[in-house]
């Protein structure tokens, strides 16, 4: 019988924890769901897009992303496929709810890069892969929508390394990219898989005998000129591509690239498949204090996210929570680092999206929800010692802000709630005037959609409707060093002096030119943008 050392180091080796990230509208949830449909998590898959219909995304699971057809909050699913145990964190794509994906990265593994094959290398793409970068977690590339037209796989190859500056190595190669796509060729396998069109599986499998990708049987079943095209560009990419190298993919420093169509399942199964055969399980953690690793008796997890009424009917608010080391059993008592003080994990959950059990077990790399009064941060840690602090979850400048208040002044307890609720999960930050109560704040946003969410759910959360006036600064900055007083400061008629949620003092300015004037004038004034 195995020990519990045994066991920890069993669950751990077959354990994957991965973000998936893209540009918006690169399917990336169509493909989250054909990864839970291989899984047999799910049975049927929703489309995004198809907002009248009363099934949507499974992992889309707040009403404002079924209606506008994008998702907005951060989703954690688990599931077993091939005797592996599988933590997808499916993330926001539009750039206005950037920040969110930015936390959930630090609590992932690695990560699928999502792109579209027509469209390439965009603009929330690049942002989100330095975050990778920065991490120096692996990265995998499944170029999709290949059932259409696309740009040249040499092209997007060349756009991999010029923009992003990574290494790639195809795992196989498209066969015709001009809206006449037959299906790939796996180079490992040597073996021609062939695009049927059926929605069902999506690929028929037509093996070399020769192990060659000359071998005639190809040449008969592709016919001219697309035999000789894959001929050509597979002895090409044999000669001048980059060589397969497994420890540079575990270092961030090559992307194995996998070709297919995530809407017609084409090449889903396989990529799955060839991901968990190279993707790391759970590894070390760095904290304050220094490394920890996953096989540590001792438990140790960080908040990354938290999300007020996930089910709107009990008014719940949920701590999720990354385990780093040793082994979660519900019942547990932890240490709470940030206050000193023991905490009991009564009712931890695990999650498919809106779908939630009750959990007895957890392992490094899992993701458990937590029942949380308000006692949580995020970037908080637990655990079993007391004496950790995980290191890395940076809270990310505004760039849009906005004074808000309740329009009904009689709804001011459950304005003052929501704000302090929505501002704790990340979904905004708040900050106040010294001059001005608490009857209002101004807050701040990544992007403008968040204003938009932050009213919905105030209105259908919290029943409050909101008054906002979107204001003209452009840039917060926290204040880190001063030699006075901070209402002395010598600044532009403009710029701001307020507090955030934790009385930091911090400048809102309208341009660059008004933070170059508050550093010129004001000796010994330091500023940072992250905080």
């Amino acid at each position: 019988m195995a020990t519990e050392k045994e066991t920890l180091k069993a669950e751990i080796e077959r354990r994957r924890t991965f973000a998936i990230i893209s540009h918006p509208d690169a399917g990336k949830t169509t493909l989250t769901e054909k990864l839970l449909l291989y899984g047999g998590a799910i049975h049927m898959a929703g489309s995004v897009k198809a907002r009248k219909a009363a099934k949507h995304a499974v992992s889309d699971w707040m009403e404002i992303e079924k209606q506008r057809g994008i998702s907005v909050t951060s989703s954690v699913m688990q599931f077993n496929y091939a005797g592996h145990c599988i933590n997808i964190l499916d993330t926001p794509g539009h750039q206005d709810f950037s920040e969110d994906t930015y936390r959930t990265l630090m609590a992932a593994d690695s990560a699928v890069m999502l792109i579209d094959g027509a469209k390439g290398v965009e603009e929330q793409t690049i942002k989100l892969f330095q975050v990778c970068k920065m991490r120096g977690i692996p990265i995998f590339t499944f170029i999709n929508k290949m059932d259409r037209a696309s740009k040249d796989p040499f092209e997007l190859m060349q756009e991999l390394e010029d923009v992003l500056g990574i290494k790639s190595f195809p795992m196989n190669w498209p066969i015709g990219t001009d809206g006449d796509f037959k299906g790939v060729y796996n180079r490992k396998l040597k073996q021609i898989e062939l695009f049927t069109g059926n929605k069902s599986h999506g690929q028929s499998i037509i093996q070399s005998t020769k192990a060659s990708v000359e071998d005639p049987v190809f040449k008969d079943l592709l016919e001219e000129p697309y035999y000789s095209k894959l001929v050509e560009d597979i002895e090409l990419l044999d000669i001048a591509g980059d060589e397969f190298d497994h420890k540079e993919v575990l270092k961030g420093q090559l992307t194995p690239i996998f070709f297919g169509s995530a809407m017609t399942n084409f090449g889903v199964e396989p990529f799955l498949r060839e991901f968990l055969k190279l993707s790391p399980c759970p590894g070390s953690q760095e904290f304050e204090e220094g490394i920890v690793e996953p096989d540590n008796d001792d438990f140790s997890g960080f908040v990354f996210k938290i999300q007020a009424n996930l089910n709107p009917n009990h008014r719940d608010r949920i701590a999720f929570i990354r385990i780093c080391s040793g082994v979660f059993k519900r019942g547990m008592e932890v240490i709470h680092s940030r206050t000193g003080k023991p905490v009991k994990l009564t009712q931890p959950q695990q999650f498919l999206a809106q779908e939630r059990e009750i959990i007895d077990t957890a392992y490094p790399g899992d993701i458990v929800g937590l029942f949380d009064p308000g006692i949580f941060r995020i970037g908080d840690t637990l655990s079993t010692k007391g004496n950790l602090t995980f290191k890395g979850i940076p809270s990310f400048p505004s760039e849009h802000f906005a004074r808000v208040a309740a329009k009904d002044t009689m709804k001011r307890k459950q304005f003052l709630k929501g704000m302090k609720q929505l501002s704790e999960e990340g979904a905004i930050q708040i900050f106040q005037e010294s001059d001005i109560g608490i009857e209002e704040f101004i807050i701040g946003a990544v992007g403008v959609l968040q204003f938009d969410v932050l009213e919905y759910r105030l209105k259908n959360e919290y029943n409050v409707d909101l008054k906002l006036n979107v204001l003209n600064y452009r840039f917060a900055r926290w204040i880190t060093e001063i030699n006075c007083r901070p209402e002395e400061l010598n600044l532009t008629s403009t710029t701001k002096l307020v507090v955030d949620k934790f009385d930091n003092y911090v400048l809102l300015f309208e341009n660059e030119w008004s933070i170059q004037w508050a550093l010129d004038r004001n000796d010994g004034l330091v500023l940072r943008d992250i905080y």
